[in-house]
């Protein structure tokens, strides 16, 4: 954990970032993680995620916008992006997620209402194209204002997506109020440095988390997307299933583009709906900090990588 916590603590440090960014030998690790800078590239990796069955979820990287321009350019690329998936004919299996901190929400001035109404439109073109929208959940200041957004969103969109984070304390609550008929909520651990007040430290109690979380889900009438890596988490996903008489359409697994992609085909070859997490662009230095912290083995692949390219 104190590894986990220092490359997470990187992850917003201005200095690092350039340092980091600015390495050509970098940039080449990162191809593992994200499908590329351009809107071409990522469509690209979205017609080969298709061909193997693969439905996937498209994220125009950035976060943490401190000025309206950058916010309205941020729904600008979506819009774009969701006018690039609508030729490929994929409907509901080529979705957008989004961060409202880069729409604007940590803005001193109403932050909340400017990410909410920029926001809007590109829930309203994905609606329109027959897709839909997650909300991508950050730390645990942002936890109120993005579910409040989901709600207001839900009223006119109700397939608009939410996402729950099994490391904080409060979860177990937020499950059980998401847990209603035609809810999309997708599980995860949570990938941010989180204080221990409002946070399980302990890998092990966050894995425990996940599953109580995992059971309530499962459990109800909405439509839970469980997104873990993790293959006992995963199996545990296909004996809630079955336990509770699930039909396959009415769940699905998500992993992020880039990890574990035989086991991606060879659940979705088995009749399990897939969909990989596809993040793009320029602004990838955040997204690619928390996958080296979310596993050991992430670290020691970039390390190497740098040995041996730069």
């Amino acid at each position: 954990m104190v590894l986990q916590k220092t490359l997470l603590a990187a992850s917003r440090r201005p200095a690092l970032r350039r340092a980091v960014t600015g390495t050509p030998a970098t940039r080449r690790v990162v191809d593992r993680f994200v499908a590329g800078e351009s809107l071409g590239d990522a469509i690209a990796a979205v017609r080969a995620l298709a061909a193997d069955g693969i439905a996937v979820t498209l994220d125009h990287l950035g976060e943490d916008v401190t000025d309206r321009t950058r916010a309205r350019r941020t729904r600008d690329a979506y819009l774009t992006a969701l006018e690039a998936l609508a030729p490929l004919g994929l409907g509901p299996a080529a979705e957008v997620s989004v961060k409202l901190s880069a729409f604007g929400q940590a803005l001193p001035d109403g932050g909340h209402d400017v990410a909410l109404e920029l926001v809007r439109p590109v829930v309203e073109a994905a609606s329109a194209a027959g897709t839909t929208v997650t909300l991508d959940m950050e730390d645990h200041r942002t936890v109120d204002s993005t579910l409040a957004a989901v709600a207001e969103l839900r009223k006119d969109h109700p397939a608009t997506g939410a996402v729950l984070q099994s490391m904080l304390h409060r979860t177990e609550d937020d499950a059980k109020a998401l847990a209603v008929s035609g809810s999309r909520v997708r599980l995860v651990k949570g990938a941010y440095d989180e204080p221990e007040q409002v946070a399980h430290q302990r890998k092990r109690d966050v894995d425990a988390a996940y599953r109580r979380c995992l059971e309530i889900l499962m459990s109800g009438p909405g439509y839970p997307m469980v997104g873990s890596h993790d293959p006992g988490l995963v199996a545990l996903a296909h004996e809630l299933a079955a336990q509770h008489s699930r039909a396959a359409d009415s769940w699905e697994v998500q992993m992020l583009y880039g990890i574990r992609p035989d086991e991606q085909r060879r659940l979705a070859a088995a009749g399990t709906r897939v969909r990989a997490y596809v993040p793009y662009g320029a602004d990838w230095y955040g997204y690619f900090m928390r996958r080296l912290a979310e596993r050991p083995a992430n670290v020691a692949f970039f390390l190497r990588s740098l040995a041996t390219r730069s």
